[in-house]
C-alpha cells in the first residue's frame, strides 16, 4: 500500500487545477511556506546549535533539592538508591539549594512550612524548575480541608512537572523527571538573547 501526501515532491503543497484543459487562466504557483522554527541567517543556524548544547548540558545534568515533607520522600530516595539508579542519567541530589536548579517537593505542605519554600526557592538559581511529587504537593490530598494543609505546593512556587499518586513509585518520579528533561531540551536560551 502507499501512502499518498498532500506535498508534492518539492516539498510544495499541491493545488487542484480545473479539468477544463483549454481554459486560458494561467497555473497559480503555489506559496511557500515556512516553518517557525526554521534558521533563515547564519546568526539564527549558530544560535540554534549553541541552545541545543545547553539544553543538552542542562538535561545531562539535573542537580536536584530534596524538600522531603512526608511519605513521598521515601519513594523519591527509593529512585537514588542502586536499583534506579539515577546517578547514570547525570542525577544527583544537592542539600544546598544554591548548588541546584529543581526542586522535588515530596510529601504534604503545611502552612508553616510554605515561607521555607518559598525562600529556598528563592534561593536556586536561574533557571529553576519545581516537581511537585504526590496528592499532598499537588493540591493537598487526603488532607486537602485541613486548616493547616496547603492546597498544593503551586499555590506558593511555580510548579514544572507534577507526578500524581499517593504516594507514587519511583518508577513514577523518574518517568517525571523525563518528562522534565523534554520540557527543558525545548528552552531556548541563546536565542531569545539575540531577539532582544
Amino acid at each position: 500500500m502507499v501512502a499518498y501526501s498532500i506535498l508534492g515532491k518539492t516539498g510544495q503543497p499541491r493545488i487542484p487545477q480545473k479539468s477544463n484543459p483549454t481554459s486560458s487562466s494561467p497555473a497559480v504557483a503555489a506559496p511557500k511556506f515556512t516553518t517557525v522554527g526554521e534558521p533563515n541567517s547564519v546568526a539564527q543556524i549558530a544560535l540554534s546549535t549553541v541552545d541545543k548544547l545547553v539544553n543538552w548540558g542542562r538535561t545531562s545534568s539535573i542537580w536536584p533539592m530534596t524538600f522531603g515533607l512526608a511519605c513521598c520522600a521515601v519513594e523519591m530516595m527509593h529512585m537514588a538508591a542502586a536499583r534506579y539508579d539515577q546517578d547514570r542519567i547525570g542525577i544527583v541530589f544537592r542539600a544546598s539549594p544554591r548548588q541546584s536548579d529543581v526542586m522535588i517537593v515530596a510529601g504534604t505542605l503545611t502552612n508553616k512550612m510554605a515561607p521555607a519554600l518559598r525562600k529556598v526557592y528563592d534561593q536556586m538559581p536561574e533557571p529553576r524548575w519545581v516537581i511537585s511529587m504526590g496528592s499532598c504537593a499537588n493540591g493537598g490530598g487526603y488532607y486537602h480541608y485541613s486548616y493547616a494543609v496547603v492546597r498544593g505546593c503551586d499555590r506558593i512556587v511555580p510548579v514544572d512537572i507534577y507526578v500524581p499518586g499517593c504516594p507514587p513509585t519511583a518508577e513514577a518520579l523518574m518517568y517525571g523527571v523525563m518528562q522534565l528533561q523534554k520540557k527543558m531540551r525545548r528552552g531556548r536560551v541563546a536565542t531569545m538573547w539575540y531577539r532582544k
